[in-house]
């Protein structure tokens, strides 16, 4: 393969951006090898260092220079994916940092990316490096409290989440190695966990009531009745407009249901003071001040309200769905300003650039065309970057909006297949069985044991998401006996991590037919799991290749706020330009090489089908087990 075509193969992993980042959800940042047991991973890296992993395996010298070798790939058709990378072209009058040295020496030189999470809040700062290359500096990261009113039900509170975003940024700013202020700060950028909802006062600027999360299940009762007496009985008949189900997952039923039953939402709405939206909505009405009510198209694309076609909010849809028009947020591009931060350490600071979080992994990781990403967080959340193309699925999958970056950009689409529970059953297990006592406990006590001892346990703690969609589920354990032990209960829940995984994957590949997936592209803080890792590769049947830099999350927002403030190109995003060695960290540039790895499948064809009809049958067997209405 020429050079040429190799730097631009579809989600290429270039060395520039790939760098650890402390705080992971898993807090399992570093292992030392020594600790691991022989079950954790079979490991490929380039200079034999991996982190979780039972055993690495030296591969040939590094080179001196500090050139990203190929890595494998998924990709769709090349001629296509070819054609589809050359139609990306920079944006005009953009000029890099690096190409021009009078800007280079005189702009700031950070950007700073807010990355807002089911559990957690962190900002990242990192310093411009080269053409779309960015180096972390700092950051800081805080947890928010998780509220259960009823079972199946979770709430954050708005305000905690507005208030850690200021303390990390401000914390951040202060573990600047050397110091910085605002004035070194060029933009900023936001990726925010989707679908969960907000309802404030335009008034008064204060919510309404407490944020519905994602994965709340108290809207079920109102799809069902939505599909059967608005929708004729067809829960996908909304997608031929939105590309999704009727769901609990989205944000319009969240809307729907606040309209019903919170008083303070229905007057508010009467009166014409009700806003909603999604956290970004949330934050960027927060942080300019209350001067910006706005969305991004891939936010806005997780509410069953905007029409992928135009990117523009669907009236009929909302009709149907009861939502007010008027209260929703505009709808904008992923880059582009937005307005300035108007309190805080960053104030006066320029807003530009805001995706969805598994938007922004996608473009962290720079899938291009054909490419694909698993994040492993909170939940699980694979992206295939299906270009200009929107494909319509017919096996369970979300056709959804990748990112539009900049006002006059193309819009690019993605097949998405969402799990719910991932790292969240790891907190179950800490919080409320007390089984570890803390998330990095799960690999050794999992590890500890050879396999699951025939138990196969289903997460389907709020039902289950794609590609089987079945609200009616509930967890359960299946294959308990009297050798079961609290170390299988462990192996089994990172094994059903992983079979979700699997079911995603084998209906992305019936939905796009020329996909031919080489190896899975990972990222997200349970990717530090090694033995979390090889069980992945080994019941995919394909290579798993784990970045240096596993928190794409934040490097997807710095990126699209950098594209949005002009300081690189669109295209710069998924281009392997080098970093200014001037500029960059040495040692930096080196780990990104070392601390990449690859696990290889390690069991055969025959016992992966096996193991694949148990967790199919386990599943059957948690179907139609939510508590009725009334119960």
């Amino acid at each position: 393969m020429e050079e040429g075509e190799r730097r631009r193969s579809p989600c290429s992993i270039p060395t520039r951006e790939r760098v650890t980042l402390c705080d992971i959800l898993f807090k399992s940042a570093v292992h030392d090898s020594k600790s691991v047991t022989q079950q954790s991973a079979r490991v490929r890296t380039p200079r034999a260092r991996m982190q979780g992993a039972a055993q690495a395996t030296a591969s040939a010298d590094v080179a001196a220079s500090i050139k990203r070798p190929a890595a494998p790939t998924p990709h769709n058709t090349p001629a296509a994916n070819k054609a589809q990378r050359r139609a990306l072209k920079p944006r005009e009058g953009v000029k890099s940092l690096v190409r021009n040295a009078s800007v280079a020496m005189t702009s700031p030189k950070l950007v700073g990316a807010i990355d807002q999470g089911t559990t957690s809040t962190r900002f990242i700062l990192y310093r411009v490096v080269g053409d779309g290359v960015l180096q972390p500096l700092a950051s800081h990261q805080m947890e928010h409290k998780q509220i259960y009113p009823k079972p199946g039900w979770c709430e954050h509170d708005p305000e905690e989440i507005y208030a850690n975003t200021l303390t990390c940024i401000a914390k951040a700013l202060e573990a600047v190695p050397g110091g910085a202020t605002a004035s070194d700060v060029a933009c900023v950028g936001i990726t925010n966990q989707r679908e969960t909802t907000v309802a404030w006062s335009k008034r008064t600027g204060k919510p309404l009531h407490n944020a519905v999360v994602w994965l709340d299940m108290r809207t079920s009762d109102l799809c069902d009745s939505l599909t059967a007496e608005v929708m004729g009985g067809d829960k996908d008949a909304f997608r031929g407009v939105c590309g999704l189900p009727i769901s609990t997952y989205f944000a319009g039923v969240k809307m729907r249901w606040l309209l019903d039953n919170c008083d303070a939402v229905k007057t508010a709405a009467a009166e014409g003071d009700l806003a909603f939206g999604t956290i970004d909505s949330w934050l960027l009405h927060k942080l300019t001040g209350a001067k910006a009510h706005v969305t991004d198209v891939t936010n806005a694309s997780r509410t069953m309200l905007m029409d992928l076609a135009t990117q523009t909010w669907h009236e009929p849809t909302a009709e149907k769905l009861g939502v007010p028009i008027d209260s929703l947020p505009s709808i904008v591009s992923c880059a582009e300003e937005y307005g300035v931060l108007a309190e805080g350490a960053l104030s006066g600071v320029k807003l530009t650039g805001c995706l969805g979080d598994q938007h922004a992994a996608t473009l962290g990781q720079r899938c291009d065309v054909g490419g694909a990403k698993n994040t492993y967080g909170t939940g699980c959340f694979m992206l295939l970057n299906t270009g200009d193309e929107k494909v319509e699925s017919t096996h369970g999958l979300l056709t959804t909006m990748a990112w539009r970056l900049g006002k006059d950009a193309k819009p690019v689409y993605a097949l998405e297949g969402s799990v719910a529970i991932a790292g969240a059953g790891v907190q179950w297990l800490r919080d409320n069985l007390g089984v570890i006592k803390s998330a990095s406990d799960v690999e050794p006590l999992a590890a500890s044991v050879p396999d699951v001892g025939g138990v196969y346990f289903v997460p389907a703690f709020s039902g289950l998401f794609a590609p089987r969609w079945r609200p009616d589920a509930r967890g359960v354990c299946v294959g308990l006996t009297q050798f079961t032990t609290k170390a299988h209960l462990a192996r089994a829940l990172l094994e059903a991590i992983c079979f979700q995984t699997v079911d995603v994957l084998e209906a992305m590949r019936k939905d796009a037919k020329d996909l031919d997936m080489t190896a899975l592209h990972v990222d997200g803080g349970a990717t530090a799991n090694g033995l979390l890792m090889q069980t992945q590769a080994d019941l995919l049947g394909v290579r798993v290749f784990r970045p240096a830099n596993v928190e794409t999350t934040a490097m997807g927002a710095a990126l699209a706020a950098g594209v949005g403030a002009g300081l690189f190109s669109e295209r710069a995003a998924f281009e392997e330009n080098p970093a200014d060695e001037a500029i960059a960290d040495d040692a930096w540039l080196k780990d990104e090489l070392a601390n990449r790895a690859y696990f290889e499948p390690a069991i055969g064809a025959d016992e992966r089908a096996r193991r694949y009809a148990g967790w199919c049958d386990a599943v059957e067997r948690s179907l139609n087990l939510a508590p009725q209405q009334g119960e």
